[in-house]
């Protein structure tokens, strides 16, 4: 473990270094026409009485950096439109986003101009352009989500899944909306081998937020965390073009006007992805033909029907396929002193098949009104899953002992037969699932009128009604054979056995209902303080099992404005309660449990944020989030994971609770380089409702009674860093580096992890992953450079990714053997080892 905490020590130690403060503020903007609603570019924005000074994008955007400790004037002009003068008051440090809204010169209209500082309660907001030349294996935008957000990692599935945990939470408990619809996962993948494209598309993406726990009751009714996405609202015709190794992907996205009008515009997004991970898997221990192709075709479009009203439409088909004949594999195990080593030698093939289809529908209503604006939303859409998991694999393995003495004459020979027989594993599974959901969302600002000029208020009201409907048809039969010297396990001379078998066949139709009010109260007093206070109930149906949910949540937010520092604090909390689907219903014997209630649990969520300046590393800030949370859990379902697949007790067996501490440091350590550093400290643990667990130290041969045993995703530490930088005067050159590390994931022994449960844990996961990128054309050349061949595009990047650099072969599970005596040897499943890549990505 020494290497590990020498990674944790050099992150901490770079931490600690003492940072010069000065007070800043960072103002950042969109300037757009009032009357045509479109971006303005060439806005001039300039600090009065000073040099400071920059211009808006294309978009629109600008960003600027003044000083906090006095009234700063920002000068704005444009030919063509009136020119305005904007004052920063003092003592709002950390960061501005100001909305402005300027007028033409001949227009009766004034500049309008709306300022925001506070955050979304406990939500990380990122932009997702500094993460598309982020190496990443999978291709899939949630395998960032370890570098950018808190309390996040991959879990068993490593770099191969999208999936993720936060916070003690397993992959089931997160919720991902795009654009404000819910997104659905696959509920037969049992490897991240089978794993394919996610729904969310980098291509498409504006920005996302997200929320490691403790977050509003607008979100849904799951147990950990939540992912929202916003798709882009192009403006003008963009496109991008990306190729590899692994894969393919494409988009176009523009703006047209229809009709006379110019606010009537007709706006889409269209993306095309494709990923092979042939080249990745062939690096496997298991060798073999490895044949999967991925693909998914999406596409979301909006038209403004007039100034209050907007059409939206979000399509989607995902193919997964994947095709795999074993031929052999070799394995070791072991300590210094006694090792193992696995012989494979198979016969038979897997092929699995998952479809989705996906098409949603939006309509919104937002009326012009200077006083008590409001909104009005309906979404309707369905979601329809084909998945289709075959297998006949037959291996014939031998598990042998390896001499391990250096001096002997056998060193590294066979000195013992441990186990040797046949593993034949079959499956024929097949699931449908329909969901089809319809909403009404609406919310309502109230401006309250102060005397005092310093005092602004408002409320927000949100609230909502949803039912949803849920098709399942499932079909199971899955058996596995072990035959070992000959003898099918588990041995009877009277009769043969399989030592695992799953018949079964279910059909489920069901409705739920949600719904939820909350109001987002904001308080600022200029120069002193600014609060918001977020309080919401949410309620589900669900008339499958008849149970009815109410829960309160509430989220405090304050940042003084008159400190000598500049920092926030927030304070969330709640009842929250996680509905099982259809995977939590299903008992281990295929039976179905529908009378199985909700998992439930209390969150309390303590957190602080601070900007800090380092002169001598960047004139930008520094944004530093620390967060402390506790949630106590009942009504759990007990579960185990292997690799991906969480195996579900069926059962309200267990009660637990989960405890920690995040922090994260992001900022230009380069500058014109974000960067990200992570540090979780996690404590997760249950206990079975019923079982007095206990734990069997070294030595010992009865265990000691113990009330709280490991959860499967109890991990202690998890470090993750992202790094770029650049070569001096060679900005044109970029590197990535990710680092993540990783403290073992629990585990117990197969068919008997109850009493001493989850005692065991895999090997510490660590990796890095890094990659060249070199800009071989920007728009910004082109006087320079006239003639160049890639004069069409926008930008042109040619990236060198180099997968796990160290070639440190990581644990995604265990293959069990069994001798005739019925002893149990895990075998580690391995990850993917050292791989290069070479990306071309160009942009119009």
């Amino acid at each position: 473990m020494t290497k590990y905490f020498l990674y944790l020590f050099t992150i901490l130690l770079f931490l600690s270094q003492g940072a010069y403060c000065q007070y800043k503020t960072v103002v950042k903007g969109t300037i757009k026409d009032i009357e045509s609603g479109q971006s303005l570019e060439y806005v001039n924005i300039r600090v009065d009485g000073t040099t400071i000074g920059t211009s808006s994008d294309l978009e629109g955007k600008f960003e600027i950096i003044v000083n906090a400790e006095k009234d700063i004037k920002l000068i704005i002009t444009r030919v063509g439109y009136k020119a305005y003068n904007y004052t920063i008051k003092s003592f709002t440090r950390g960061e501005v986003q100001l909305n402005v809204q300027l007028v033409t010169s001949s227009s009766p209209l004034e500049v309008v101009i709306t300022e925001e500082r506070m955050e979304k309660n406990g939500q990380i907001r990122q932009n997702v352009d500094d993460l598309k030349l982020l190496p990443t294996v999978s291709g899939n935008l949630e395998s960032l989500l370890p570098s950018i957000a808190l309390g996040t990692s991959s879990g068993t599935g490593g770099e191969l899944s999208s999936q993720y945990n936060v916070r003690g939470g397993n992959y089931d408990e997160n919720l991902i909306y795009v654009n404000d619809f819910e997104i659905f996962r696959p509920q037969l993948i049992r490897s991240s081998q089978q794993e394919g494209l996610s729904f969310p598309n980098i291509d498409l993406t504006r920005d996302l937020s997200f929320s490691s726990g403790g977050f509003q009751s607008k979100y849904g009714d799951k147990l950990s965390s939540v992912l929202d996405i916003r798709y882009k609202r192009p403006e003008k015709t963009k496109a991008s073009v990306s190729a590899s190794f692994l894969g393919a992907s494409a988009h176009i996205e523009g703006s047209e006007k229809l009709g006379k009008d110019n606010y009537k515009k007709f706006r889409y997004l269209i993306g095309a992805r494709y990923k092979t991970s042939q080249y990745i898997l062939n690096s496997l221990e298991i060798t073999g033909e490895y044949v999967p192709s991925f693909v998914d075709l999406q596409s979301f479009m909006t038209y403004d029907i007039s100034r209050s009203l907007q059409l939206g439409v979000i399509l989607n088909y995902n193919r997964s396929k994947y095709f795999f004949v074993p031929d052999s594999r070799t394995s070791g195990a072991g300590l210094v002193n006694f090792a193992l080593q696995l012989s494979t030698a198979y016969e038979g093939q897997e092929i699995d098949n998952f479809e989705e289809y996906m098409g949603g529908i939006s309509l919104t209503w937002l009326p012009d009104r200077k006083k008590n604006p409001y909104f009005i939303k309906l979404l309707a859409s369905a979601n329809r899953d084909y998945e289709d998991e075959t297998y006949d694999i037959l291996g014939y393995y031998q598990l042998a002992q390896i001499e391990t003495n250096l001096g002997s004459d056998k060193a590294g020979e066979v000195v013992a037969v441990l186990g040797d027989g046949t593993q034949h594993d079959f499956a024929r599974n097949h699931l449908q699932s329909t969901i089809k959901n319809i909403e009404i969302r609406g919310g309502y600002e109230i401006k309250n009128y102060h005397e005092n000029p310093k005092l602004s208020s408002n409320h927000f009201i949100e609230w909502s009604v949803k039912a949803q409907s849920e098709d399942i048809k499932d079909k199971i039969n899955e058996w596995e054979r072990i035959d070992s010297a000959g003898y099918s396990l588990k041995y009877d001379p009277e009769a043969l056995y399989l030592s695992y078998v799953l018949k079964s066949q279910n059909q489920l139709n069901s409705l739920r209902y949600t719904s939820f009010i909350q109001n987002t109260y904001t308080l600022k007093r200029d120069s002193v303080s600014e609060w918001q206070f977020n309080l919401g109930l949410r309620a589900s149906y669900w008339d499958l099992n008849n149970e009815f949910l109410i829960g309160p949540r509430a989220q405090l937010q304050f940042r003084p404005l008159n400190w000598s520092h500049d920092w926030a604090f927030r304070l969330s909390g709640g009842y929250y309660y996680q509905p099982a689907f259809y995977r939590e219903l299903r008992r281990p014997d295929g039976t179905v449990n529908t009378d199985l209630l909700a998992q439930k649990s209390i969150h309390i969520v303590g957190g602080i944020s601070k900007e800090l300046y380092w002169t001598k590393i960047s004139s930008k800030p520094f944004h530093l989030i620390a967060e402390l949370y506790y949630k106590k859990l009942w009504d759990l379902v007990s579960y185990e994971v292997d690799n991906v697949r969480i195996r579900y007790s069926g059962e309200n067996d267990a009660t637990g609770y989960l405890t920690g501490l995040d922090l994260r440091l992001n900022g230009e350590f380069v500058p014109g380089a974000e960067s990200w550093i992570n540090i979780s400290l996690l404590q997760a643990r249950e206990k079975l409702n019923g079982v007095q667990h206990k734990v069997r130290e070294a030595g010992q041969a009865e265990g000691t009674d113990v009330e709280y045993v490991p959860r499967p995703t109890d991990q202690l530490l998890t470090v993750n860093v992202f790094f770029q930088d650049y070569l001096p005067r060679r900005e044109n050159f970029k590197v990535h580096f990710n680092l993540a590390v990783g403290t073992g994931l629990p585990f117990g022994l197969k068919d008997n992890n109850t009493v001493y449960r989850n005692t065991y844990r895999y090997n510490p996961y660590h990796r890095v992953d890094i990659g060249f990128s070199l800009l071989l054309w920007d728009k910004k050349w082109k006087e320079r450079k006239p003639h160049h061949i890639l004069r069409f595009s926008e930008n042109t990047w040619l990236t060198l990714e180099v997968f796990n650099l160290l070639n440190v072969l990581n644990t995604a599970s265990n293959t069990w053997i069994k001798t005739v005596f019925n002893t149990q040897y895990a075998i580690p499943n391995r990850l993917t080892s050292r791989r290069l890549d070479l990306k071309f990505r160009v942009d119009f």
